[in-house]
């Protein structure tokens, strides 16, 4: 089964480049020191320092493999190829919900940097998937636990 491509932005690609630099360099420099200070009080069988460090080592060099992953099956998208005639990934979108008026403003982004307090939607969600593809003055449904929402797209640009 081919390995599934993760979809980013120049902005998503740099900030995993940067996360996974500090992980090499610094983060697993910190952890080998504390792994040595847990080593030197002693007895580690019953060492509770010592196994906190192993735990955080093991989430570390986890973190360094996905992310060493993600870039490996990584599409940038170029700015530059964002339609503005058509929601893709990297539009900047204002929609309006059409139950209560209010106005949303977010990014449609691949999965890997969906950040909603950031206003960065992934295309899996169920918003970004129902806007995929579609045009500005669309009205789209998105299913929620609690029923249907109707959403109008107002405005599509990069």
């Amino acid at each position: 089964m081919p390995e599934k491509e993760v979809i980013l932005t120049l902005e998503g690609l740099k900030k995993l480049e940067t996360e996974l630099e500090q992980l090499k360099t610094v983060k697993r420099r910190e952890v080998a020191e504390r792994i040595k200070q847990a080593v030197e009080f002693g007895d580690i069988s019953e060492n509770s320092e010592y196994e906190d460090a192993k735990n955080e080592q093991a989430f570390v060099e986890g973190r360094i493999l996905t992310l060493e992953k993600m870039l490996r099956r990584a599409r940038v998208i170029d700015e530059t190829d964002i339609a503005t005639d058509v929601v893709s990934v990297g539009s900047k979108v204002l929609i309006k919900d059409l139950e209560d008026g209010e106005e949303i403003e977010f990014t449609v982004v691949g999965s890997a940097e969906a950040d909603p307090e950031a206003k960065k939607v992934s295309v899996e969600s169920p918003v970004g998937r129902a806007i995929l593809g579609q045009t500005s003055g669309q009205i789209v449904e998105v299913k929620v636990p609690a029923g249907m929402i109707q959403y109008q797209i107002m405005e599509i640009c990069r």
